[in-house]
């Protein structure tokens, strides 16, 4: 997945004006403008690595001299004590972006980390790891691509990539097999349907529907077996709700093809990352 440079920017600048705003009180009073330093981004944890261009990103926009030196790149693991990168440029940009640039590779790479401890205890069986729209808002793009460096993949990245009928739905509507031919008459021919049920009886009606996906909602690892027994490949199967390290690997297990966290993205653990300017 590639990331364009235009939204990165965009993200930055919105961080570093919220950050900055007109003037670093302490920063601009206490350093010459001539000044230049190096600084070394350390890992303290082991993990898997994410945004780190995006985080040297952050300095090229405050310096156009500077100088990075990317050591270890994203989707490697990296172990406390590692020297991730090295920056040379005005001290004074390197001051101002340090906060900016290290909130978001510790966010990235916590997505990263999480994502490839989900990834790791699937292995073996026919499961995949996904994430949800449960994205912190404007920075959806950035946490997508963590978690497919994390070796995850992307559930849709918005209201537009695909219909996908929740309990709320159906409930505003008034019937699955209703809200079904309803977006069947209107939607262009290319767009999935993807239907929500929490029992066997509406699994059995989304099949009839000739559905592409359903998910299963907070089912029990034995009804998710039945599930898919009676599925028998008709459809795509995701499991979804009250997913954590400790049961997915038994979700898996059941043989249904999808497994989403919204915990992924949107509680995930920051990895520890820090900057130490070079004396």
């Amino acid at each position: 997945m590639e990331l364009l440079q235009f939204k990165i920017d965009d993200i930055i600048k919105t961080a570093l004006n919220e950050d900055i705003n007109y003037i670093d009180v302490t920063t601009d009073y206490l350093i010459d403008d001539s000044a230049v330093s190096t600084a070394r981004y350390v890992a303290k944890d082991d993990g898997v690595l994410c945004g780190i261009n995006i985080a040297m990103r952050v300095f090229e926009l405050l310096d156009k001299n500077v100088q990075t030196q990317v050591l270890i790149h994203d989707g490697e693991k990296v172990k406390k004590g590692d020297i991730i990168a090295r920056i040379t440029g005005s001290t004074k940009a390197l001051l101002k972006g340090e906060r900016t640039a290290l909130n978001l590779v510790q966010h990235l790479s916590g997505i990263a980390t999480a994502t490839n401890k989900c990834v790791e205890l699937v292995k073996g069986t026919k499961a995949s790891v996904a994430d949800t729209r449960k994205t912190l808002p404007g920075l959806r793009d950035l946490q997508k691509y963590a978690v497919t460096v994390g070796g995850g993949k992307n559930h849709r990245y918005n209201l537009s990539d695909c219909a996908m009928l929740k309990d709320t739905h159906l409930d505003a509507y008034g019937s699955m097999t209703g809200a079904v031919n309803a977006l069947r008459e209107k939607m262009g021919h290319t767009v999935k349907i993807e239907v929500e049920v929490s029992d066997l009886e509406q699994l059995k009606e989304a099949l009839s529907l000739g559905v592409e996906i359903i998910m299963l909602d907070n089912m029990s690892c034995e009804d998710m077996k039945k599930a898919v027994e009676i599925t028998a490949g008709r459809a795509k199967l995701e499991a979804s709700g009250n997913v954590t390290e400790k049961t997915i690997t038994a979700i898996a297990q059941t043989g249904v093809d999808i497994i989403s966290l919204g915990a992924l993205t949107h509680s995930v653990k920051a990895f520890d990352i820090s900057m130490k300017m070079e004396k």
